[in-house]
């Protein structure tokens, strides 16, 4: 089984595996509140742009795009939030939570309807809704705001298994990283909002 993996491995482009070391940067630069994590995510997705539409997966192609113009929001948000290097301790309240899972689901449905009678697209249940709540997700941390680690265990989850199964196996194993960093990233930023002083959360 570990060679097999091995060997797959082997066999990833170096385009996959250059997407997948930015995309590696990005996170443990993320992990560290680091604006520079916006500069390696912007070069990642536009590689993996084209290798995911090569792959049919057209949903996680237009995540990607939407990647790149969120990493230069996020370069922008970040920037003017300098003087606040710690995890904001704002948070989302249930309710809204909720209340865009009740338009994001639906509205997934709307899109699997459209690629399985209209596109050759490959696995559209689970590329689409991996897509709708990184979208979400991706948000939640341009605004610094810790529950959007929640959504990445459980999207990044299902990214293995997706990724695993179109062949990236490169990809598929730095999500499986990706799981760890995640669980560190949330002890990171825990840790940051415990050490604001008072003062600073006024």
């Amino acid at each position: 089984m570990f060679s097999e993996i091995i060997d797959k491995l082997l066999l990833s482009s170096g385009w996959e595996l250059m997407a997948l070391l930015l995309a590696l940067a990005y996170l443990v630069l993320a992990a560290h509140q680091r604006q520079w994590c916006w500069l390696a995510a912007a070069i990642s997705c536009t590689i993996y742009t084209i290798i995911f539409w090569q792959a049919k997966l057209y949903m996680e192609s237009l995540l990607q795009v939407f990647y790149i113009v969120m990493a230069g929001y996020g370069w922008w948000q970040w920037q003017k939030a300098q003087g606040q290097e710690k995890a904001s301790d704002y948070n989302f309240s249930l309710r809204w939570h909720l209340t865009q899972w009740l338009w994001i689901l639906p509205l997934g449905a709307i899109i699997v309807f459209g690629l399985h009678n209209y596109t050759d697209a490959e696995a559209i249940w689970i590329d689409t809704y991996t897509t709708l709540f990184s979208l979400l997700a991706t948000w939640l941390i341009t605004q610094k705001a810790y529950e959007s680690w929640w959504y990445w265990l459980v999207i990044d989850s299902f990214y293995v298994y997706l990724y695993w199964h179109k062949g990236f196996v490169a990809t598929a194993l730095l999500f499986v990283l990706y799981l760890l960093l995640v669980v560190y990233a949330m002890y990171r930023w825990r840790n940051d909002q415990q050490t604001v002083p008072a003062s600073e959360l006024q």
